[in-house]
């Protein structure tokens, strides 16, 4: 019984493949469809961004992806990787191409005595955590534990611990990577330097990345955090107080702002259902909530207070039942070197025309040890920011899309003359074009194209948010 399938090329055109061929050479597994496992393999977190590669290979090893990447460029085919799968644009799966699941690939060793822990690249954030925080340590990662370690780390990766330790990319000490030519090389400060330069930030463009080593730091294992909220028409009181807490705030405590409708959630009060709330999350890693808190408590009277002391991988799980696989997600983010006057206005007006419950706008704080850093520190570059802004539409598939893109849309136009100039690749939408990718860099963006020109000259690696080598379009 033949076993052929037509898979989907870079130059466009479909070759007819053997799925054999492949399967007998590595260890893992090959997959098509209809195949057991076929439907976990292909599924990503946002709906909206959903693909359908033609093959999907699960590798066991390093090995199996430089056999697989190896495979995939010799005979042309398009190629994409997967860690974890929640990118908002779906970046991780090559339609009708090949596309590699690293969900395998997910050991973690910590070496606490190093202060190392070593990932594969099928992690998810919550694998980390909780190998790290057994010895009361942990390294920068984000704040929803069901994403993947690779695809955070490679656009950047900013969380809880960004104002204390930097970017992700800050805390990479080396990198076990297949390249485009199918070698499997070291990437660190020393060896391979220009390549680990890139990969601090260049995303998905430079290789598969088969190992991870992130410096660890102390953090928990008990931290003070959690949520409060207020009715919404205190906006303007709350977003001052949260502009001049953020000013004066030790690196130890992180907040984020959030104005959405209350969804019907059991710890919401329940005749705040379906009405408009404005809260902050906060992580306090330090040794002095209390006092570093008063100017959030002093505003007193909230619809529900759940900041407390809690285990840190809580706060890391914390958000995880706001953006649940199977949504349809729309986001529109900007940097920001600071809160002035106007944009506080605008970023009040278009977060509370927000069309659904399952939709919120934010504002993140991430100035601190970053900011510390040259700007050619890593390719991720855009170290004059001081917070993260967006607005994240959510809705379900059998809704139209229309009045939730729209929402979106109009309220980020309207703070976009806030703007550093920069956005994180991480937040890209599919839609966003080659303008957007150079402004997440900057400065750095020519240098990105020249090391892609000198590691994937044929730009073997492109489902992602793609650099195209120098002298190619």
């Amino acid at each position: 019984m033949t076993r052929a399938i037509d898979v989907a090329c870079r130059d466009g055109g479909l070759v007819r493949l053997d799925r054999d061929v492949l399967a007998h050479r590595i260890g893992g597994r090959v997959l098509g469809p209809g195949d057991a496992g076929w439907d976990d393999a292909v599924l990503v977190w946002n709906a909206m961004s959903a693909r359908t590669p033609a093959l999907v290979v699960q590798p066991a090893t390093a090995r199996d992806v430089a056999t697989a990447v190896g495979f995939a460029r010799e005979r042309g085919l398009l190629l994409g990787v997967k860690g974890g799968g929640h990118h908002i644009a779906g970046t991780a799966l090559a339609e009708r191409g090949l596309s590699l699941d690293m969900a395998g690939m997910g050991e973690v060793v910590v070496d606490p005595d190093a202060r190392l822990v070593h990932v594969g690249p099928g992690c998810r954030l919550a694998d980390v955590d909780r190998a790290t925080q057994r010895h009361g340590l942990a390294t920068v990662l984000g704040f929803v534990s069901e994403v993947g370690v690779a695809g955070l780390t490679l656009g950047g990766g900013f969380g809880y611990l960004m104002r204390r330790f930097g970017w992700a990319v800050d805390n990479l000490e080396q990198v076990e990577i297949v390249t485009s030519d199918g070698a499997i090389r070291i990437a660190d400060r020393t060896e391979n330097a220009e390549l680990f330069w890139a990969l601090r930030g260049g995303g998905g463009n430079f290789g598969v990345v088969t190992r991870f080593t992130f410096r660890l730091h102390e953090v928990g294992p008990m931290i003070t955090g959690g949520l409060v909220l207020w009715d919404a028409a205190r906006a303007d009181a709350v977003l001052a107080a949260y502009r001049e807490l953020t000013a004066t705030a030790p690196r130890e405590l992180t907040t984020a702002l959030v104005i959405r409708i209350a969804p019907p959630a059991p710890f919401i009060p329940e005749p705040w259902h379906g009405r408009h709330v404005i809260g902050m999350l906060v992580c306090h890693s330090g040794a002095d909530p209390d006092t570093d808190l008063a100017p959030l408590r002093a505003l007193g009277d909230p619809v529900v207070d759940l900041i407390t002391r809690k285990p840190y991988v809580e706060q890391q799980s914390m958000m995880d039942g706001t953006e649940p696989a199977g949504r349809h997600y729309y986001w529109k983010t900007e940097y920001l070197p600071g809160l002035p006057d106007g944009f506080l206005r605008a970023f009040r007006d278009g977060a509370l025309a927000v069309p659904t419950v399952c939709s919120e706008s934010i504002i993140f704080h991430i100035g601190g040890a970053a900011n510390d850093r040259a700007d050619d520190d890593g390719a991720v570059g855009n170290r004059d920011a001081r917070y993260v802004t967006g607005f994240a539409a959510a809705w379900s598939p059998d809704s139209a899309p229309d009045t939730h893109v729209t929402w979106a849309r109009d309220a980020w136009e309207s703070v976009r003359p806030f703007s550093t100039g920069g956005n994180y690749v991480n937040f890209h939408l599919a839609e966003d074009g080659a303008d957007r990718t150079a402004a997440a860099y900057g400065s750095n963006f020519e240098r990105l194209r020249r090391a892609k020109s000198a590691h994937d000259p044929h730009n073997v690696f492109r489902v992602n948010r793609n650099i195209i080598p120098t002298g190619r379009r």
